[in-house]
């Protein structure tokens, strides 16, 4: 039986994802990988939350391991909500729910908001993840390039006077992933003034917004957000552990109650023991003491990542100069492709992510592509960049 022909038109025109792809080249030994999105591992707080979990299931294990309500564990969702208001994030009109990582928070936000033909602008490059997400809803995907102070509001009122269907703008503006490019006080004003001019929805995904290691904080757009336009996406992953599963969304009460009902049908609940682990973490020890070193650690990675970039990679590959994160991304000369790129680095025991994998057509050859510095040890990012740079000379040289 021919089952492709049996696929829905939601999923049948999807690919792997190119980044899982990778990971499968790198079971190859002695490979020194920037391709990842993850934290470091050895931050990890695991005897912490290894103390936690056993005191968790043998004091409230009834609790831990029984169906939960569909917007999350009262306790961690109250204290979520809590944070947020401290950061000028929600108000009356908003509500709050628990939802099994950030990435589920943007795939209920689309799926209760988007029709088949409906228009969502990305900025380009974006996160593959994002862009499935939309591409699973049969959405119409409209790119429009970041600077090097967020996406390009220009063009972006270009593209809304020409295309009626557009109804969502999802945008990374802190510590943007790929690129590491933090968007404008200007730009993120200009683009609330946009999205009540052309009426459409803005998906805030702020996952590294807490890894900041350098420069002066930005406000989220929700925080200014007087209409109720902007669904804020936040996660654990990247603060605490991304294994377990937990992020969290603040939107509109109306569509908030689409959400729930939309993650009734996904997964009935986020993971109850992970939320109360997570609970009892951020209230027995200091998350912002915890968040404190990963800043400090990531900080020193992503310097010295740079440092051996401009000291070993051909002068006319530049790069981003990221104040947080996870990530950096380096263009090349046009007329080089990434995936060749890679394919020798590789051979050399080195692999990223090609820039072609994070735009809307990602069939296209790139001359980008991304590294990351928060996974690989010290030791790694020295020799992994030296590998890399020696690869790039040949093939430009």
């Amino acid at each position: 039986m021919d089952m492709k022909s049996k696929f829905s038109n939601k999923v049948a025109h999807l690919e792997a994802s190119a980044i899982r792809e990778i990971f499968k080249l790198l079971a190859k030994p002695g490979i020194i990988s920037f391709a990842g999105g993850a934290p470091d591992p050895n931050l990890f707080p695991t005897k912490e939350l290894s103390e936690i979990a056993a005191e968790v299931l043998l004091n409230d294990g009834k609790t831990a391991l029984q169906y939960g309500i569909t917007e999350g564990y009262l306790p961690l969702r109250n204290w979520v909500k809590d944070r947020l208001k401290n950061q000028g994030i929600g108000s009356e009109d908003d509500e709050t729910i628990i939802v099994s990582g950030g990435q589920q928070g943007i795939d209920l936000a689309a799926k209760s908001l988007l029709n088949p033909g409906d228009g969502v602008v990305c900025e380009e490059p974006s996160f593959i993840g994002g862009l499935n997400a939309y591409r699973s809803n049969n959405a119409e995907l409209y790119g429009v390039p970041v600077e090097s102070d967020g996406i390009n509001t220009e063009k972006l009122e270009e593209l809304l006077k020409t295309h009626e269907n557009i109804k969502i703008l999802y945008t990374i503006a802190t510590f943007q992933n790929p690129s590491g490019i933090t968007m404008s006080l200007e730009k993120r004003k200009k683009i609330l003034e946009l999205a009540s001019k052309y009426d459409f929805i803005i998906f805030e995904d702020n996952p590294y917004g807490d890894l900041r290691f350098t420069g002066e904080e930005i406000p989220t757009m929700k925080s200014m957000d007087k209409e109720g336009r902007v669904v804020y996406l936040g996660s654990f992953s990247k603060i605490l552990a991304p294994g377990l599963r937990l992020g969290f969304t603040c939107a509109n009460k109306e569509l908030m109650e689409r959400m729930i009902i939309c993650k009734q049908v996904e997964d009935v609940h986020t993971n109850v023991l992970s939320q109360m682990v997570a609970y009892n973490f951020v209230t027995k020890y200091s998350i912002d003491e915890h968040i404190a070193k990963l800043r400090e650690c990531y900080g020193r990675k992503c310097k010295l990542m740079i440092e051996y970039i401009d000291k070993f990679f051909p002068s006319c590959v530049s790069h981003t100069n990221p104040e947080g994160g996870l990530f950096l991304f380096c263009t090349m000369p046009e007329g080089y492709d990434a995936k060749e790129v890679m394919a020798k680095a590789l051979e050399s025991g080195v692999a990223f992510v090609p820039g072609s994998t994070t735009m809307i057509d990602d069939k296209a050859p790139s001359n980008t592509f991304r590294l990351n510095y928060s996974t690989a040890s010290e030791e790694d990012i020295k020799c992994g960049i030296e590998a890399l740079g020696k690869v790039l000379h040949e093939i430009m040289d």
